[in-house]
């Protein structure tokens, strides 16, 4: 008999509407609250800037969010993330000098903090481990359909409609109040853990994450200013995500099969490829190589999504049930940390020398992690 879809477990239905509207306001603002900042005077290094501390107070308030579970509660902590996640995203509109638009991105990052520790501890807590592959991929979809919608249109919205249009998209997370609200109320009996979680053994998925999140952090908020068309760069975004949900999504039943080393190695490869292919075809800012910026970033956005999905099975294997939500933590500090990184060093690199030479640098940082990637866990 054919099992039941993990969106019947109860609670699910509600983390997929939190989780959809959150990350819509988060996505839609990531590639544009760099353009707005350029726009104000800010260079690639302050342009990517804003993306740094928007991740560098993700991870800040990451470290603090399993502590506040247990302190505060779900409903209190879930409510307060989503209103910093969309409330401050208004104002956007009052400046686009670097300085304001920094607070802006610091208090936004305190609240994807929050929505991102506690929905993928969520996924382990609603689901039977024995098809928590699957629940993380169709999670996964919740996470990336926003960037598919957005990431990828955001500088063409830009171009067409304006800026307001996207700041008014960046709200939608203070309406996802309501379902934390029911979804924190579901969940107030978690069991807390009453010793230390096994950091240690969450150390190499964290840094197979950290190294693809790098490489999608460079694209997500550099692509609009490498290639010459903001259609082209909108195609691009929109290959890269697209291959990215798709992934996340159908390596979840694979990962549930046959355990997710099998293919996490590959992926890495895939990373440096696509990286290698994106900087030959940015060779020259004014006249950007369209078949292969496409292909390339359909590359990245492959492993970008299955490696999603393979170290956040990886984390929740390699310890107990009290300890999702310090498994989560870890988990997204690895890729918030990696997004910050693509943003802030590949920028510092373009700006002393050129988006393709920052291109293949991003690529052998993630070429580094293949030793981890092949690594067998010790028991």
């Amino acid at each position: 008999m054919r099992a039941p879809s993990v969106l019947r477990a109860p609670g699910m239905p509600l983390l997929i509407a939190m989780t959809g509207l959150g990350f819509s306001g988060y996505s839609a603002l990531l590639p544009v609250a760099p353009m707005w900042a350029a726009g104000g005077g800010a260079g690639a290094a302050g342009a990517g800037l804003v993306n740094g501390v928007l991740m560098l107070f993700t991870v800040l308030a990451q470290l603090v969010v399993p502590v506040s579970l247990r302190r505060f509660g779900w409903t209190p902590v879930l409510v307060a993330g989503m209103l910093l996640l969309g409330v401050p995203s208004a104002g956007f509109i009052l400046s686009d000098e670097l300085a304001p638009v920094l607070a802006v991105s610091a208090l936004r990052g305190l609240g994807f903090g929050v929505l991102t520790v506690t929905g993928s501890a969520l996924v382990a807590e609603l689901v039977n481990p024995a098809r928590r592959g699957k629940a993380i991929g169709v999670y996964g979809l919740a996470v990336a359909g926003p960037q598919v919608l957005f990431v990828s249109t955001g500088p063409w919205i830009v171009d067409q409609l304006g800026f307001e249009l996207t700041f008014a998209i960046g709200l939608l997370p203070a309406a996802a109040v309501v379902p934390a609200i029911m979804l924190g109320r579901r969940v107030e009996r978690v069991p807390q853990a009453k010793e230390r979680a096994p950091y240690g053994s969450l150390v190499r998925p964290m840094v197979l994450l950290l190294a693809v999140t790098l490489a999608g952090g460079a694209l997500i908020t550099f692509m609009a200013q490498m290639s010459h068309s903001a259609i082209l760069s909108m195609l691009a975004l929109l290959a890269m995500t697209v291959a990215a949900a798709l992934t996340r999504w159908l390596v979840g039943t694979l990962s549930d099969r046959f355990g997710p080393r099998t293919f996490v190695w590959p992926l890495v490869i895939v990373t440096a490829l696509g990286m290698a292919t994106i900087a030959w075809a940015v060779r020259d800012s004014e006249s950007t190589l369209v078949l292969p910026l496409m292909i390339g970033a359909s590359l990245v956005g492959i492993s970008y999504g299955g490696l999603q999905n393979l170290t956040l099975v990886m984390a929740f294997q390699v310890v107990e049930r009290p300890h999702y939500g310090s498994a989560s933590a870890v988990w997204n500090i690895g890729f918030d940390t990696g997004t910050g990184l693509g943003a802030v060093l590949i920028g510092a690199i373009a700006a002393g020398a050129s988006f393709s030479t920052a291109m293949v640098i991003g690529g052998a940082i993630s070429l580094l992690t293949v030793p981890l990637a092949l690594r067998r866990r010790v028991h």
